[in-house]
């Protein structure tokens, strides 16, 4: 055995012992107590941890200087809608986005579509793929990753553009006052945790049962009867016909009232088919740019679309947003809305903490990186609605109508600085005249399927 050989197997061997799995041993214990004894100073920050929160003492005062909140592009907003306690942030963010173009178009002193009729819908939809899904695959055992995904996700408030998308081309919309929101709307989790604990139970039926595929059928639709029972209980039975018609300043009708069912008042009113005329840009590092990929289960209904995004660098997604705002046409867009947020300025912006410098440690992540350990994704939907370009026409803050009522915020509105745009922006809806012509050949190309549990893919709430 020559030398060279010899000294690599040593090499190895001491690798190989370095890396042993091993607990925490009294030794190692001792040597890391001795090696963090507390300085004065993190004394002084642990008496101040004891009785506040770590953004609290680490909020930086350099950066507390008034805010500019002056817009070069600003697609004007009427009205803070409010979510409250309930995950419908897609859902509000895009009848937002459609309202908005409503009352700028008509004119409108105002004008709110009704979520609850819209989110009763989706419900029911979600409950109905949850079934089938669970039909489909009888034959995997329970612990298969797809059927365990199921079962672990039946039903959720959460959602994305493509969900309002499918349930407005099949339901249409209503006015808020024709079908109002209420308090099981606004505070969801308890009572879809009885309608889970129930789709749970009865996906269990389906996947034991030994009917045929005709009786199956008829017994998932009795199931589907069920849960519709629930979902008027708690959200009211959905108008199938109303009468409505704008209102002025004074309060007086702009004409006389007409008529509608769902469908044709979402059709006089808008019109556009969503689904078709617009794209969904991600900035997703984790996988190529300039290709399009699908989400599988990863839909509002059974038998509507997958969520299907084109990932683009950004500042591409930049350019079509900025053509959108000129347009006067504002966009459904998300983000990781939780980091560095000062909710009480209605401020996104890298330097509003300083936390590196309370604890004493540095977080190195990249974007990449914290998408892929499930430190950062998409958590939050809210309507990009303004930017401020700068005298290259780059752009140095956008703004965003939010859904957390009036009080919150800047007004409702948060403000994000360019930089923090780049970190934490994920996904953009744009009509498809806003974008380049390399993005529309790009978003024609075959998807690549993807699975529901992608770490990038939680629904946005």
């Amino acid at each position: 055995m020559s030398k060279q050989t010899i000294l690599a197997c040593a090499m190895l061997v001491v690798s190989s012992a370095s890396l042993q799995a091993q607990g925490i041993t009294p030794d190692m214990l001792q040597r890391i107590t001795t090696s963090n004894q507390l300085t004065p100073s993190d004394r002084a920050i642990r008496n101040a941890l004891s009785v506040t929160s770590v953004k609290s003492i680490s909020q930086s005062q350099d950066n507390l200087t008034e805010m500019d909140t002056y817009f070069s592009i600003n697609v004007p907003t009427k009205g803070i809608t409010d979510q409250k306690s309930s995950g419908r942030c897609w859902l509000f963010t895009g009848l937002n986005v459609l309202r908005s173009k409503v009352i700028n178009s008509r004119q409108l002193g105002g004008l709110e579509f009704s979520e609850v009729y819209l989110f009763f819908y989706d419900q029911l939809e979600k409950s109905n793929l949850f079934l089938q899904a669970v039909i489909d695959p009888r034959d995997k055992p329970m612990d298969d990753k797809t059927v365990e995904w199921l079962f672990k996700n039946p039903l959720s408030d959460g959602g994305t553009f493509t969900g309002v998308a499918d349930l407005i081309a099949k339901y249409g919309v209503v006015p808020a006052g024709v079908m109002p929101e209420n308090y099981t709307a606004n505070n969801t989790s308890t009572f879809t945790s009885y309608v889970k604990r129930k789709l749970r139970e009865d996906g269990l039926m389906l996947r034991e049962s030994k009917l045929k595929s005709a009786e199956l059928m008829s017994l998932k639709e009795k199931m589907l009867g069920e849960i519709y029972h629930l979902l008027t209980l708690g959200y009211g039975v959905p108008v199938s016909q109303f009468t409505w018609a704008p209102k002025g300043s004074d309060g007086n009708y702009l004409y006389a009232p007409k008529t509608y069912t769902p469908q044709q008042f979402y059709a006089e009113l808008i019109g556009e088919d969503l689904a078709a005329d617009y794209v969904m840009l991600m900035n997703d590092p984790t996988h190529p740019y300039w290709k399009t990929f699908e989400i599988e289960y990863d839909r509002h209904t059974y038998d509507g679309h997958n969520w299907l995004y084109l990932n683009l660098p950004l500042d591409e997604i930049k350019q079509a947003a900025i053509a959108s705002l000129r347009d006067s046409t504002a966009m459904y867009f998300s983000c990781d809305v939780s980091k560095e947020l000062d909710s009480q300025r209605g401020l996104l912006s890298l330097q509003n903490y300083d936390v590196e410098s309370v604890l004493g440690v540095k977080f190195g992540m990249d974007k990449r990186q914290r998408i892929q350990t499930f430190d950062s994704g998409s958590s939050h939907a809210m309507t990009l609605c303004a930017v401020n370009l700068d005298a290259d026409s780059r752009p140095t803050r956008w703004k965003v109508e939010n859904s957390w009522g009036a009080s919150s915020g800047h007004g409702g509105y948060l403000i994000m600085t360019d930089e923090w745009f780049n970190e934490y922006m994920f996904r953009l809806v744009v009509n498809k005249k806003y974008l380049s012509e390399r993005m529309l050949q790009a978003s024609q190309q075959k998807p690549t399927l993807l699975p529901p549990w992608d770490p990038m893919f939680a629904a946005e709430e």
